[in-house]
């Protein structure tokens, strides 16, 4: 009996090597795709098996995913951020900046530098004087343990509402206006998330005070 009972503690002890361990990194169907991803699962073996769909709206990184490269694998999320109420947009001056979706952080950063030149000397310049304007305090903004927030562009502007609002995903209200980073010359595009509307941004005035909404992209 005695020879039994160590034979099969020697089978079992055999059979639970580190060879049987599984690798939390490895996509586990078992698993919600937000646990894979806090696994440290690659992105990419996530939407290979699932498609990018699989990832919107997941409240990840500090703010809900609202797109995905699917060449490299970067995260752009996204959140509500008009608890500081209505901003301003900073000093007035002649800016066309990007467009795209992830163009959100060079435009900001560019709005900002911006904002530190003397723009009274400037043709149709005005200064905001102080630095109590949106595209600075989201540049300073530490939210969620991060700190590399910006302002989105139009395009990502109109991916959010796409697959996140349009969606029934997300925090973003429909009663405000909300700033984007792209500029054209003078005029800064806004948007508002209202259905009506299709979630395309329009020119506005960087006279006018609005609401953010804040965006970070990372792997």
């Amino acid at each position: 009996m005695k020879k039994t009972v160590f034979i099969l503690l020697a089978f079992l002890i055999f059979n639970c090597s580190d060879d049987d361990t599984i690798d939390p990194t490895i996509f586990n169907e078992n698993l919600s795709v937000l646990q894979n991803l806090e696994n440290g699962v690659a992105v990419l073996d996530i939407t290979n098996t699932l498609g990018v769909e699989a990832l919107y709206g997941l409240e990840y990184g500090g703010g809900f995913i609202y797109y995905v490269d699917e060449t490299d694998g970067t995260i752009m999320v996204a959140v509500d951020y008009s608890v500081i109420g209505a901003t301003s947009w900073g000093d007035h001056f002649d800016l066309t900046n990007g467009a795209q979706i992830g163009d959100g952080l060079d435009n900001t950063q560019q709005i900002v530098d911006g904002n530190l030149n003397d723009n009274s000397s400037v043709t149709n310049g005005l200064e905001f004087g102080s630095d109590d304007y949106a595209f600075k305090i989201i540049s300073d903004l530490v939210y969620e343990n991060h700190n590399d927030w910006f302002i989105p562009s139009s395009g990502s502007m109109k991916a959010i509402f796409d697959n996140l609002h349009a969606q029934g995903l997300g925090d973003f209200d429909e009663t405000i206006f909300y700033w984007t980073s792209t500029k054209d010359g003078y005029q800064p595009y806004v948007m508002s998330f209202n259905s009506n509307l299709g979630g395309e941004s329009f020119l506005g005035s960087c006279f006018n005070s609005n609401s953010t909404l804040i965006a970070r992209k990372f792997k």
